[in-house]
């Protein structure tokens, strides 16, 4: 029989999510409390009379009086690589109704990040499927890629198109909800569901309504779940949704121990509160097992407001920001990201080299196209035959930019797409016409030369022969497209005919 230490106080108040105890002499920040039957706790600050306890799971309502349990173990997260196709609360208990699942392992909450030495250079791109981000703002596994917008800008909608797109790319998926509605969650829960996203996905959810300690917890016990996966040599892709209810949260929390409150009424510690988990996102090298973690947390703005506090914090510890424009969304342009204030800073060495030559000039061809069309607004004359050149093109760019929900694009039919519109082969077309050639290219050229397709993707790179075969289906694509228009104008033709003989009668 083992001997296991304990300690026995009494709880001496009750504050919303904080329990003050005590009688405890040994205390340790993170260590676990046990109420009753079941209501656990952690420590979130002491004194020399009393400390004070952040309750997690609440069974039954605790009293003034009540005996607490302390135990030397830390509070650590039940870990297992079971998660995976499961949807689980921040104790590790599921949330589907599908049975318990048995932990492998208990992983710390608050573990150190990998050190600078245990790192690679990220130099690996992370297939997003949203054109707009593979071409102009790239992103690379195990970056810190952060989402900024106004409240329904489709800032959760970019985050699950990007987890459709990794199905059968070997990377794991976390999607972290962090203070949704039951309505909002189910709505992702059907998506994942409805795309297979079970195969490779895991949700970890703090709804609503639960304690406050869940939603602080939430993206921390996320990220060691993601750990498990990358300490075994896998790429993980996290998703916090979002940041903004964890600060929150945290806000309240603070507030109720009554620590000091500063800029819009956060605790000063707020910046370490989410730069100490953003740093655990890393591309481990050969001797860690070479395992990557990403992450994209999500903030919510208010009205585009970059300078509130919790962003202006996170645009400062992560490694690019993409921004949503709420006009962008309300002008059609989905998914809304405004090119302007978004950025990479890993940048363009994570492209494929075959993405790289058709995008160099994407961003300053769709800077020059909206500085254009500004100008044009406000000219009251007609604008040179090289200003109307230059907008047709902006405008061929910006209709092939636009992307609708739920439907990635594999990096296959990015290159066809921006190859086309480098060469100019697309500007004899109407926007009707683009629309159709971004939505069909690819399943053309997948059922004409498949082949080529394979070896773009085996090279991520193309040369003049495959460039030339790329061309080629291009323009047999261009050919069947000008024949359908062709048969449309003489469909038409016939019935302006028919009814110009019926008036006539």
């Amino acid at each position: 029989m083992s001997l296991q230490y304990k300690e026995f106080g009494l709880v001496k108040a009750v504050r919303g999510c904080i329990v003050t105890i005590k009688g405890l002499e040994h205390c340790i920040n993170g260590q676990l409390i046990r109420f009753g039957y079941g209501t656990l706790g952690m420590i979130i600050g002491f004194s020399e009379d009393e400390t004070q306890v952040l309750i997690v799971k609440e069974q039954e309502p605790i009293k003034t009086g009540d005996t607490a349990t302390m135990t030397l173990e830390p509070f650590n997260v039940p870990v297992s690589s079971k998660y995976l196709g499961r949807m689980v609360n921040v104790l590790g208990e599921p949330l589907d109704g599908l049975g318990v699942i048995p932990p492998e392992v208990y992983l710390p909450i608050f573990p150190e990040a990998p050190s600078i030495l245990e790192r690679e250079i990220i130099k690996e791109t992370l297939e997003t499927g949203i054109k707009i981000i593979d071409t102009i703002i790239p992103i690379g596994k195990g970056q810190r890629e952060l989402i900024l917008g106004d409240k329904m800008t489709g800032k959760t909608t970019l985050c699950t198109d990007i987890i459709i797109n990794q199905k059968g790319k070997n990377v794991i998926c976390i999607y972290c909800s962090i203070g949704k509605s039951k309505a909002a969650m189910s709505r992702v829960v059907e998506l994942f569901k409805k795309f297979d996203m079970f195969d490779y996905g895991i949700i970890v959810a703090a709804m609503a309504g639960q304690p406050p300690g869940q939603m602080y917890l939430a993206p921390y016990v996320a990220s060691s779940i993601g750990e498990l996966f990358m300490n075994q040599g896998r790429d993980v892709l996290v998703i916090f949704d979002d940041f903004t209810k964890h600060a929150w949260a945290y806000r309240e929390i603070s507030l109720i121990l009554g620590r000091p409150p500063g800029r819009e009424s956060y605790p000063g510690d707020v910046f370490y509160l989410h730069s100490r988990m953003i740093e655990r996102a890393a591309k481990l090298n050969k001797e860690k097992g070479g395992g990557s973690m990403t992450f994209l947390p999500i903030v919510e703005l208010l009205e585009g407001d970059l300078t509130g506090y919790v962003p202006s914090n996170l645009v400062s510890m992560t490694d690019g920001q993409l921004y949503l424009s709420a006009q962008l969304f309300n002008d059609a342009f989905k998914p809304a990201v405004g090119i302007g204030l978004s950025v990479s800073r890993i940048g363009s060495k994570v492209q494929w080299p075959a993405i790289k030559k058709v995008s160099k000039t994407l961003r300053l061809e769709y800077v020059r196209f909206e500085e254009l069309q500004r100008l044009s607004r406000l000219k009251a004359s007609g604008q040179s035959e090289e200003t109307e050149r230059e907008l047709g093109k902006g405008k061929i760019l910006y209709e092939l930019l636009k992307q609708d929900r739920d439907k990635p694009v594999p990096m296959e039919g990015e290159v066809l797409m921006f190859l086309a519109h480098n060469k100019g082969l697309l500007e004899d077309l109407e926007m009707g016409e683009i629309a159709i050639f971004k939505e069909e290219i690819y399943d053309f050229a997948f059922k004409r030369n498949p082949e080529v397709l394979q070896k773009l993707r085996a090279k991520r790179d193309f040369d003049e022969g495959i460039e030339q075969e790329l061309i080629f289906l291009i323009n047999d694509y261009l050919k069947v497209l000008m024949e359908k228009r062709a048969a449309e104008g003489q469909e038409q033709e016939a019935a302006v005919q028919e009814i110009t003989i019926s008036a006539n009668k």
